[in-house]
């Protein structure tokens, strides 16, 4: 079955846990009928737009060769750039043998500077999703169950990147593990960290703790500044249960006064204000409205 959602990873910098802007990973879904609309890589992306259109034609190709093609015309200039990204990730998600040897060679290319790009374009934006290819074919062959603790213990040090954090997100168990050592870990960083990757999961068991996370996060030993991190998790779930608990998280908060610091603020608007905003931009709608449709 061709998954209705995708998710894109671009251009990898940082270690996932630097400000919201910072993260540096595209999410997209659409299509979806029991989860909201969500782009980071198109703004308030609507389903019957050309841009959608553009979308669905990448993320519902089942056969490996036109989404290489995709790729190698977005590396030529003679494609778009975020298609490419968005063909490669697809790859990543069919999980094909041969174009996991491709993806090798082409990620050893960009790291030797031996591959060029038309100007404007950054071959290392490839790295991430390129590092998913091929972890996708190792988790076919060592299991899930081997691939996540590897996967975790990189976590404590900050050594591992998106194409790390995307395939974690897939692997079945792994909400219910950084669920479990987010509440553990002592130090920020590690926390921070692990609350981030719960972002790239879509398991609906994380609803209750990211609820209360975003509604305070002080009392998780998170400062309030990360509490958005919980917010872009329970928005990419997106499904009536977690779209619900984000309103009720964000009533929660504005009641403790939880994110009244000025120092929090941009751009002349508070915390919330900002994260209610970056609904309507990622989903095309207010979170009342996806109630209504969910």
């Amino acid at each position: 079955m061709i998954r209705a959602g995708t998710v894109v990873l671009l251009l990898a910098v940082g270690v996932l846990i630097g400000p919201r802007h910072a993260r540096a990973q595209v999410l997209v879904r659409l299509g979806d009928p029991g989860r909201a609309t969500y782009s980071e890589l198109h703004e308030a992306l609507r389903e019957g737009t050309p841009a959608a259109r553009r979308v669905l034609a990448v993320t519902r190709e089942a056969r490996a060769g036109p989404l290489w093609r995709r790729t190698r015309a977005a590396i030529e200039g003679t494609g778009e750039w975020n298609e490419g990204l968005l063909a490669l990730t697809r790859l990543a998600e069919l999980g094909n043998a041969a174009y996991a040897d491709s993806a090798a060679c082409l990620r050893q290319r960009i790291e030797a500077g031996r591959l060029e790009t038309p100007a404007g374009r950054d071959p290392s934006d490839l790295l991430p999703v390129l590092q998913a290819i091929e972890l996708e074919r190792a988790r076919a062959v060592k299991g899930d169950g081997v691939l996540l603790p590897e996967l975790l213990g990189l976590v404590p040090s900050g050594r591992y990147g998106l194409g790390e954090a995307w395939v974690v997100g897939r692997l079945r168990s792994a909400s219910d593990s950084l669920q479990a050592r987010f509440l553990a870990a002592a130090e920020l960083e590690p926390k921070v960290r692990y609350l981030t990757l719960l972002g790239f999961s879509n398991d609906t068991a994380a609803i209750p703790l990211l609820a209360r996370v975003y509604a305070s996060p002080d009392s998780f030993g998170v400062p309030a500044r990360f509490g958005s991190r919980a917010s872009d998790a329970l928005l990419w779930i997106g499904t009536s249960s977690s779209l619900r608990a984000l309103l009720e998280a964000r009533a929660k908060a504005r009641a403790r006064k939880t994110y009244a610091d000025p120092s929090l603020q941009r751009g002349g608007y508070d915390f919330l204000a900002n994260d209610s905003s970056a609904v309507i931009s990622r989903t095309g709608r207010w979170l009342t409205d996806w109630l209504e449709r969910l």
